[in-house]
């Protein structure tokens, strides 16, 4: 078990506009993506949480993951463009990812410029303090 203070946390900033199943598939995505795509993975603190039987319970990390909500896609976009500047690791969902086969998503991406999509999420992972600014404009997930 690792003891060390907790420094970093992931956060989902979501589109309320979304319908709620839609909105899990999208954090589920996002979730999963940030995960792989993140360049070292231990930073993440990912450990197996044992109970009294002796069960194990793996791969849940140490630190929180906080869901936000966004107004609406333009608010998302913008988020997005902050954490590129910043240089925060990240993922996102579109609409375009949503209906047909991944080869038909994967198309319509393509074919749609980044100010046409609409955005269902964010979701990132970084220090406590560079995420806290970046998202204070959003309100707790409810």
């Amino acid at each position: 078990m690792n003891t060390q203070p907790l420094t970093h946390k992931f956060v989902a900033v979501l589109n309320k506009k979304v319908e709620i199943g839609s909105i899990l598939n999208a954090l589920g995505h996002m979730a999963v993506g940030l995960s792989a795509s993140y360049p070292n993975l231990t930073e993440m603190r990912f450990a197996t949480y044992v109970d009294k039987d002796g069960g194990e319970h793996q791969s849940v990390s140490d630190f929180p993951f906080i869901i936000l909500r966004a107004d609406n896609s333009n608010q998302l976009r913008a988020l997005r463009q902050n954490l590129l500047e910043a240089k925060v690791h990240f993922n996102d969902f579109t609409s375009a990812m949503t209906v047909g086969t991944y080869i038909e998503q994967h198309e319509r991406m393509r074919n749609t410029p980044e100010s046409e999509l609409e955005y269902f999420g964010v979701c990132m992972f970084g220090e406590v303090e560079q995420l806290n600014q970046l998202t204070k404009k959003f309100s707790l997930w409810r």
